[in-house]
């Protein structure tokens, strides 16, 4: 049984992620306004969570995460693909690779090409800008300085990673100082949100300080279970400590905002009785609003990497991560020197094309000086190795994601169908092609002994699909499921101001609202979402359009 008498604030907030942490910080802002945030997890004091090369202690760590897998089909060779997500104060921010990466400007005038008003690059720009930080080179015109997100530049420089780039050059890619600038093609290093050696979360960048207002309940181990209604409009949200457990209730005065990202926004609404009306029944839940695209529309960028061993002598993060050469690495993170605890995953990033007449980047590539074990998660070789790997930015796989059950606590089915457009196995063959020719450059020979993953054996479209097939796995940028579009699209789920089409008192505010992939990780432009959405919730005028013109 619920709570008799629920607790009422003016907002609440569903998740603590990128874009909960950014709404519950701006929302406090405001005299005499409160708001309740539920985290499905715990508070974030796991230590790995912050030092960042403990994301491979924490990723699949299922205390601070939801160990998603992706539903099988043949183009992943009937593998169940994990596709863990963040559940712990920063949502995904908390575990994932820290890249700051906005992708390019026409990503999201596309978005307003579609008809969604208010949502083309100058428009947006000014709310990336809000959000951010940057410390280091960049345009003061197109990057923030004074946002709570640092946005800083790799400081730990491996001899393997500038041959690399150095290699790339030779074939033509530029190299680019500044990939967030508007210009992304090139090579060069990613830009992260890590600053003395830390991981910043959004938790810590922006709702851990509002705290301090003592407007905000935060209320962790809180699983957001289904929607309160009052007729057509949303009034509440109940929520369980555990499985079974008893149900609680929180009311909104104003608004109930969900910000639990990509598969638990349409997963609750779906279990509250709001999607396609078939699926509804099918779950035995009363249909509350028949809304056919709540859970479609899904996307996900899908990788395959290559691994090279390298010969004896090099170091490579492989031997870095065994006793004594680590003792020596947390002794330099312990004095805030450059070390490799204090890096994102990926160090290089190579933004370009897959097919040489293409105007712009379709392609967005990773190196890393060191590689895992074949078949094992995060298990680093037993031998130098060095990795590289290949996405494209705007894949056509469109699949979806649906509750199985009216119990929250039972993951829903995510159906990304990976590489199941032929036009998104063209352009991942191009990727591995060009990631080869990044390997192979004179550059990066004098370090290189063989490639073991996929191996010099399988070299026709065929036998490279199939390693894909066979070993490709997400890049965690779940998109798309409760997506912007105007009324005259059948499957938009919410509009323009992100409120949910035909429901009052209700909005979604995270990546399932995006209309298309970006050609970026998500981070980034979830943040500008939340940024943007806070102004709309507020009643605040948009801020002025950026009037600096940017590169096609």
């Amino acid at each position: 049984m619920p709570d008799r008498e629920p607790d009422t604030f003016d907002y609440v907030i569903v998740g603590s992620g990128a874009a909960g942490s950014v709404l519950a910080a701006r929302l406090s802002e405001d005299a005499g306004v409160s708001v309740c945030v539920l985290e499905a997890g715990p508070p974030d004091y796991n230590p790995y969570i912050h030092i960042p090369a403990g994301f491979i202690k924490t990723l699949f760590d299922d205390r601070v995460t939801w160990q998603f897998k992706t539903a099988p089909t043949d183009w992943t060779g009937g593998r169940q693909i994990a596709t863990t997500q963040g559940r712990t104060l920063g949502g995904s921010t908390s575990v994932n690779g820290m890249i700051y990466n906005r992708g390019q400007p026409n990503d999201i005038n596309y978005w307003g090409q579609r008809g969604n008003r208010g949502w083309n690059y100058p428009d947006c720009l000014p709310y990336y800008r809000r959000s951010e930080a940057r410390i280091g080179f960049g345009d003061d015109l197109r990057r923030g300085r004074e946002g709570p997100i640092p946005v800083t530049d790799m400081d730990w420089i491996h001899p393997l990673s500038e041959a690399f780039i150095a290699g790339c050059v030779g074939i033509g890619i530029p190299r680019n100082p500044d990939h967030n600038s508007g210009d992304q093609a090139g090579v060069g290093y990613y830009q992260r949100t890590i600053r003395n050696g830390l991981r910043i979360s959004a938790a810590r960048a922006f709702l851990l300080p509002a705290l301090a207002r003592g407007t905000i309940s935060l209320r962790t181990n809180a699983r957001a279970s289904g929607l309160v209604f009052s007729e057509r409009r949303v009034v509440g949200v109940r929520y369980q400590r555990r499985r079974g457990g008893q149900v609680h209730q929180v009311n909104a005065a104003r608004e109930v905002i969900l910000a639990a990202g990509t598969v638990n926004s349409a997963r609750l609404l779906q279990v509250s009785g709001v999607g396609p009306a078939p699926l509804l029944q099918k779950l035995g839940v009363p249909v509350v609003h028949a809304l056919a695209g709540v859970g479609e529309n899904f996307r996900d960028h899908y990788a395959s990497r290559i691994v090279m061993r390298a010969k004896p002598q090099v170091v490579t993060l492989n031997e870095l991560a065994r006793p004594i050469r680590l003792w020596r690495q947390v002794l330099r993170w312990a004095s805030r020197r450059p070390n490799m605890l204090a890096v994102a995953p990926s160090h290089v990033h190579v933004f370009w094309k897959s097919n040489d007449a293409l105007d712009a980047p379709d392609l967005q590539c990773v190196f890393t000086p060191g590689s895992y074990a074949a078949g094992k998660t995060y298990v680093l070789d037993d031998y130098p190795g060095m990795s590289a790997g290949a996405w494209q930015h705007r894949p056509e796989s469109t699949g979806f994601v649906r509750a199985v059950s009216t119990d929250v606590f039972e993951d829903p089915e995510i159906q990304p169908n990976y590489l199941s457009h032929p036009e998104d196995r063209r352009v991942h063959l191009g990727g591995i092609r060009l990631v080869r020719r990044m390997l192979a450059t004179p550059e990066l020979a004098p370090f290189v002994e063989r490639e073991t993953l996929p191996g010099a054996q399988a070299q026709s479209d065929d036998e490279l699909l199939d390693f894909a097939r066979n070993n490709g796995t997400t890049t965690f940028h779940l998109i798309g499921t409760c997506r912007m579009g105007p009324a005259t699209d059948p499957t938009a789920v919410v509009d323009e101001t992100l409120r949910i089409r035909g429901l009052a008192g209700i909005r979604v505010v995270d990546a399932s609202i995006m209309p298309a992939m970006t050609s970026a990780n998500t981070y980034a432009t979830t943040l500008m979402i939340a940024e943007k959405a806070a102004d709309m919730i507020r009643g605040r005028p948009p801020l002025p359009a950026a009037e600096i013109p940017e590169p096609v």
